[in-house]
């Protein structure tokens, strides 16, 4: 099921004027705090009323201002969860769920519970109240509950945003799950760059209330010029399989017939991945280097030269693992003569890949 989106708004000093189109998975939309993240997935839900809006939701209109058309929320078929999980603190796990398919439409064919609990591993947890749990348990429950409400669109607004590091690892991989098992599309909000490689489908980039790109993940975090974050925090996003993994608690990896090894990740020799590397953490080799202590040496020709307002510069380069990026100062550039078409090499330490950049490599296409 696509998702269509139009709205034009005026708030106080800030005007919302965005269109895009998504298809089926999780599509994220990405900026910083203030973009306009947030009243976009309200207008979706309906929480509130834009100037100017129509949504379409596959073939059901949500809202078309120029008809005169508003569902309201309650039956707009939509699961929302919160950064906050917002559970019933009367209420027991199991009776939080039943919550959720209390407000499915009668005939709905709604998610089964036995998988949806299942899936988000919350069995153990039915019979506590939300007190008992931690913020991690809390945030899978509350997806849970919305999944069982048979929606037709789940919208997520910064669900790990309260979260620590830990129980945003603990969390992330069912967000996996649920963007390669469940049909439901999710319009999901995020400024955390490893989040969106981790998870997105496809990417729509918010600044300043303006859509600056959209498109499949590597796509749009690979584009140094319109990076909804800017410069300093674009990167590429690769395909990877694990090969193996070694006694020295690293894994080997394969990204399109280039040999990778990274810390040891928690999947099984075969498993595809999805591989995030910040362009601050790439050397830029015009030959191939010998003596160095990094393990990974990406072969490719140099695509692009992005220079940078200040000093440095971004290079662009494609490789048979895919887009990389390296952000180097514009003085090593002219020292190496670096020149669109030159064959080189991306150059990246074994320990620069974090925990958080590996992901599962489900969904659509990179």
């Amino acid at each position: 099921m696509s998702l269509e989106v139009r709205i034009r708004h005026d708030f106080p000093g800030f005007r919302l004027d965005v269109e895009f189109e998504v298809p089926q998975g999780i599509t994220v939309l990405f900026g910083r705090s203030g973009s306009g993240k947030t009243s976009v997935i309200n207008a979706v839900a309906g929480l509130f009323r834009p100037d100017e809006a129509r949504i379409r939701a596959g073939e059901r209109v949500l809202c078309d201002t120029a008809r005169g058309l508003w569902l309201p929320p309650h039956r707009r078929r939509l699961g929302y969860v919160f950064q906050e999980a917002r559970l019933f603190p009367h209420l027991t796990v199991r009776q939080n769920l039943a919550y959720g398919r209390w407000f499915a439409p009668r005939g709905a064919r709604g998610a089964d519970r036995a998988q949806v609990v299942e899936m988000l591993g919350i069995g153990p947890l039915l019979d506590r109240r939300p007190g008992a749990l931690s913020g991690g348990e809390k945030a899978r429950v509350a997806i849970g509950r919305a999944l069982l409400a048979a929606p037709e669109l789940i919208l997520a607004d910064e669900p790990l945003a309260s979260l620590d590091e830990a129980r945003k690892a603990e969390i992330l991989p069912y967000f996996e799950r649920l963007r390669d098992e469940s049909p439901v599309p999710i319009l999901y909000v995020s400024h955390s760059a490893a989040e969106v490689a981790r998870l997105a489908t496809s990417v729509v980039g918010l600044e300043d209330g303006r859509v600056t790109g959209q498109g499949p993940v590597a796509e749009v975090l690979g584009d140094p010029a319109s990076h909804p974050l800017g410069v300093r925090a674009a990167g590429a996003v690769i395909a990877a399989r694990v090969v193996r993994h070694d006694a020295d608690g690293l894994s080997e990896l394969e990204a399109g017939g280039v040999p990778l090894v990274v810390p040891r990740v928690a999947a099984p020799p075969g498993a595809e991945l999805r591989l995030r590397i910040a362009a601050q953490d790439v050397i830029v080799a015009t030959a191939r280097p010998e003596g160095l202590s990094a393990m990974n040496l990406l072969p490719g020709r140099i695509e692009a030269l992005h220079p940078g307002e200040g000093p440095g510069m971004m290079v662009q380069i494609a490789t048979p693992a895919g887009r990389v990026l390296a952000r180097i100062t514009r003085r090593s550039a002219e020292r190496l003569g670096l020149a669109v078409g030159m064959e080189c090499h991306a150059v990246l330490k074994t320990v620069a890949v974090a925990r958080e950049d590996v992901g599962g490599a489900g969904g659509e296409s990179l």
